[in-house]
């Protein structure tokens, strides 16, 4: 073999094992997102709202993160009528058409996603689940799906034994790591919102890979989608987990 042959085995053998490296860092394109919300925070700054105001520190969404959507990737509000595009961008959501779900799924939505009590399910229907190719009942199926695996790992019981204290972003990745795989929490971005003078965490948003948009992914490990998402900034670096109450 000629010197020349020798050099281009070589190149294109560096080049298989460049792509094993990405492959096994879990590289790949974020498709979806999931935003759970700790609702506490959230409604520190819109405590008029009917989720709100019912609030309880013995409910669900005191002490587990709350199901804000699952969000397409530069996409929304497909094959909508410009009447429902206006009704939802003017924010009073119960005034979107009832968005149709077995009684099971719709009271496990009530838990689940707290803003119900305000449309919000109509609202991330109409703009986010009409851009899926999923039925309502499987995208908030699959939704559920996901936020109960969140709620069921190191992230959820970082946030719970640390109710009413500051938490830095480096222990929130750490917790995603130990849960979902190494470079789980470089696919994850963290938002803070002031009430008063303290920054508090209000809400995660974690990439996903495209998987998360069919009805499959109601049986699919959240890791496996996490680690088929690229990688992002984690926005907010600290923040406080607010408590249920005013």
């Amino acid at each position: 073999m000629s010197s020349i042959q020798l050099r281009t085995l070589a190149f294109a053998l560096s080049m298989v094992l460049a792509g094993s490296a990405v492959a096994q860092e879990g590289g790949g394109r974020t498709r979806f997102i999931l935003a759970a919300s700790w609702q506490p925070a959230f409604c520190q700054t819109n405590q008029k709202r009917a989720e709100c105001a019912s609030q309880t520190g013995e409910r669900a969404d005191a002490t587990n993160f709350s199901l804000h959507g699952l969000w397409p990737m530069r996409q929304d509000y497909c094959g909508v009528a410009d009447d429902q595009k206006v009704v939802d961008k003017d924010g009073d959501w119960n005034k979107l058409p009832t968005v149709t779900l077995s009684a099971e799924t719709q009271a496990s939505l009530a838990k689940a996603m707290p803003g119900t009590q305000s449309g919000l399910d109509r609202h991330e229907w109409v703009k986010h689940g009409t851009c899926t190719k999923m039925s309502a009942e499987d995208y908030f199926g699959v939704s559920m799906h996901l936020l109960t695996a969140l709620n069921a790992s190191a992230v959820r019981d970082l946030f719970a034994a640390n109710i009413g204290k500051t938490v830095k972003a480096e222990a929130i990745k750490a917790a995603f790591d130990k849960s979902f795989g190494p470079g789980a929490g470089d696919r994850v971005k963290m938002s803070c919102r002031r009430a008063g003078n303290v920054r508090m965490i209000s809400e995660l948003t974690i990439g996903l890979s495209e998987q998360a948009g069919t009805a499959s992914a109601k049986t699919a490990a959240l890791a496996d989608l996490i680690q088929g998402a690229g990688k992002t900034s984690f926005g907010c670096n600290e923040g406080v987990v607010d408590a249920a109450g005013f």
